[in-house]
């Protein structure tokens, strides 16, 4: 049989081969893409492996987020890729109703590493998606539909999940979901409520929050949906004991309690989940990003009785990439590595390493406000003057654009309120020599934009 013949409508050969130019790249970038969340860093990412990302100039730039914060692993880890390629090859995806091994593997698996009660999953792609399900499950089996969330928060860009965010992206989209209310992250670093010798007075805030939120409901508060550690926040570590008293507001008004541990679960912070910290169990937990070490892998994880009742009442959240066979297979290679090479004690200690670094770093540097996180996910405040913490967006954007120039990527959260808050967060399979690398060029570029230059 001849070849057929391509038809006219049928689109070009791409111009971003290797041996396109690069304004010819940009040029199609720049026409042809949505931009979805500010500009587009300048660099044409050619391939990755581990802890570096390789242009496709030839540019060596250490990633110091993990790309979206979730290749937890680093990027194209070996056993990830054997994963894909086998399981590519066998059983990729399937009708949302049917079932294979993996996925069944991944829920047992994810309630081993849980406390009880936890040990009831469900298998989606994204951070959003699972917020969503979580929202939707906690509004039906309270029968009830305020949520609850933090003034700094992120939980997603989809309906629920995006009437729960308040750090960015509220303005110009209408009417957010009914029911929503915000109450203030607890900031040591900048206290709204404070005690006698200036520090943040949580119970007092948290007593105040909750007053207000008892004022504006209509007596249908269903869920509280936090993050254990506030990433797009700016790193906001709320302090020990403050989720154990949340919980009890939630307990005392029939609420659940919802954490979204997209960017702390899986050992990142230290321990496997950033609430055993606090010594809580939550009713609903989400996960996602480090979850599938990049590829888009999330879960919702709740009790036996919480599931019951959901599925006693309908729940519905039918859509066409839950439990897929491919990424619950590797997300089962994800809990491999993380188990054989304790990868929670290896957090602990180059987190310990980064955050010495990082407290050198504030001792050379005025414009360093503040130090903070836990394990590898570690914030950096940067301020104008210390005295004050009088901020100044510049300020960080110099940083983050000298750093990227030096060949280190990291990210800045920029929130009214706030200066620039440096948010780190490197591979778990990162070196000393890595992290060592990193801090030197955030040292230079912190006292480059510190000078003015």
């Amino acid at each position: 049989m001849a070849a057929s013949t391509p038809t006219p409508h049928l689109a070009t050969p791409a111009a971003d081969t290797p041996t396109a130019p690069a304004e010819s790249f940009w040029a199609d970038a720049e026409r042809h893409l949505v931009r979805y969340g500010g500009e587009f860093t300048r660099e044409i990412i050619d391939h990755a492996a581990g802890s570096f990302l390789y242009t496709e100039d030839g540019r060596k730039i250490l990633d110091f987020t993990s790309g979206q914060m979730s290749a937890v692993l680093g990027h194209s880890h070996p056993e990830i890729v054997k994963t894909v390629q086998r399981q590519v090859a066998s059983l990729d995806h399937l009708f949302s109703g049917m079932l294979s091994r993996p996925v069944v593997d991944l829920a047992r698996r994810l309630a081993g590493t849980l406390p009880a009660p936890l040990e009831k999953a469900l298998l989606l792609t994204t951070g959003a998606e699972s917020n969503e399900a979580a929202i939707r499950m906690a509004k039906l089996v309270t029968g009830k539909h305020e949520i609850v969330s933090f003034a700094r928060s992120w939980h997603g860009m989809t309906q629920a999940a995006a009437s729960a965010t308040y750090s960015a992206g509220r303005k110009g989209y209408g009417p957010a979901a009914p029911g929503n209310f915000a109450i203030p992250a607890p900031n040591t670093y900048r206290p709204d409520f404070t005690t006698a010798d200036g520090s943040l007075d949580w119970r007092r805030q948290l007593d105040f929050a909750f007053d207000l939120i008892d004022a504006q409901s209509t007596g249908s508060l269903a869920a509280c949906l936090v993050e254990p550690i506030l990433s797009s926040g700016g790193i906001i570590e709320p302090p020990p004991g403050y989720f154990a008293a949340l919980h009890e507001k939630c307990r005392e008004r029939g609420m659940l309690l919802i954490l979204d541990e997209a960017q702390t679960g899986l050992c990142r912070t230290g321990t496997w989940y950033a609430f055993e910290r606090d010594g809580i169990v939550p009713d609903i937990l989400t996960l996602s990003k480090t979850l599938g070490a990049g590829l888009p892998l999330a879960a919702v994880i709740t009790s036996a009785g919480i599931e019951q009742e959901a599925y006693d009442r309908g729940f519905l959240f039918f859509t066409t990439h839950a439990a897929d066979p491919l990424v619950a297979a590797v997300g089962n290679t994800v809990l491999d590595v993380l188990e054989n090479d304790r990868l929670d004690e290896r957090a602990r200690s180059l987190g310990a390493f980064l955050h010495h670094g990082l407290a050198d770093i504030a001792g050379r540097h005025e414009v360093v406000g503040d130090v903070r996180g836990r394990g590898l996910l570690a914030g950096v405040e940067l301020v104008v003057d210390r005295e004050t913490k009088e901020s100044s967006h510049e300020l960080g954007a110099r940083v983050t654009r000298r750093c990227l120039e030096l060949g280190l990527h990291t990210n800045i959260v920029q929130i009214a309120g706030m200066g620039g808050v440096l948010r780190i967060a490197p591979p778990l399979t990162a070196t000393e020599a890595e992290l060592s690398l990193g801090l030197e060029v955030l040292d230079e570029a912190i006292g480059a934009a510190g000078a003015g230059r």
